[in-house]
């Protein structure tokens, strides 16, 4: 069956994976955005759409640094 074959493949994108750990390790506030920036500044061009599904697989999200809030006068 056609499913059985990608079963045993290894994993493309382990590299990539490796190299978002490490930036992820220097910087724990970075998220996708800046992350694809430090990648392009390390010359590894790459979808945004990719990183972003790579760092929901590793569960890698940031917390809000703060709330927004509204002020009436």
């Amino acid at each position: 069956m056609y499913w059985q074959k990608r079963l045993d493949k290894e994993n493309p994108d382990k590299k990539l994976e490796e190299k978002i750990l490490e930036i992820r390790k220097l910087h724990k506030d970075y998220g996708y955005r800046r992350i694809v920036g430090e990648l392009r500044n390390q010359n590894i061009v790459v979808n945004k759409k990719k990183v972003q599904r790579i760092m929901q697989k590793l569960g890698l999200q940031v917390t809000l640094l703060w709330s927004s809030f509204f002020v009436t006068l």
